[in-house]
């Protein structure tokens, strides 16, 4: 119940931060596209089972692999494309934690 509570809570809390941090006068606009990037979880559609609470995105989903974070990576240098990456990103960063919290990584 918990590693949900802090998982769920990193992969809104953490674009917020950045948003508020480093785009200060866009905040509202920088939040909600790094927030839309939760898009990259279409890709649990293809797993079977869909859900599986023990099991690590990282590294499984299509979307979720190292090639796919190293792509997001490299759009993070790329301006119209930064947010859409850090968004990307941070959703990365909040799966990592989970994949931690489970002990699965």
């Amino acid at each position: 119940m918990w590693q949900s509570i802090i998982h769920y809570g990193l992969h809104f809390s953490l674009p917020l931060l950045v948003a508020i941090l480093f785009y200060r006068s866009q905040w509202k606009k920088a939040f909600l596209i790094m927030i839309a990037m939760m898009v990259v979880d279409i890709d649990h559609l293809l797993a079977d089972p869909i859900f599986d609470p023990g099991r690590c995105s990282v590294g499984f989903h299509f979307l979720h692999t190292y090639w796919a974070i190293g792509v997001y990576f490299i759009c993070a240098f790329i301006k119209p494309l930064r947010l859409f990456s850090l968004g990307l990103l941070l959703h990365m960063v909040a799966d990592f934690t989970d994949c931690w919290m489970m002990g699965t990584w």
